[in-house]
């Protein structure tokens, strides 16, 4: 398969960027499926962020027990989003035979 240089345009900056064919080839290779969603500069803020533990949380309400907890991702209100605690309990009960 042949690739092409695309020019995609990066979701957190909304920048144009060069996805190459070398890349392509790259992501072809590992077998990524989706194209990159962020320009390398915000890929590399990104993943500095991530390192320095820097992450945004949120404040929300356990499903189970009702205690107040923080998680690392934007909650959906059509999903229960569960304390540390209750997900762990949860998590084994399911594991179990």
């Amino acid at each position: 398969m042949a690739f092409e240089d695309k020019t995609l345009k990066c979701r957190d900056c909304g920048m144009d960027f060069v996805f190459s064919a070398g890349e392509q080839e790259f992501y072809a290779a590992k077998g990524f499926r989706n194209e990159p969603q962020r320009c390398p500069s915000c890929r590399t803020e990104k993943r500095r962020q991530r390192a320095s533990g820097s992450r945004e949380s949120f404040t929300v309400t356990c499903a189970q027990c009702g205690a107040e907890t923080t998680v690392p991702f934007v909650p959906r209100l059509s999903r229960p989003v569960y304390c540390s605690d209750c997900f762990a309990k949860m998590r084994s009960a399911s594991t179990s035979p």
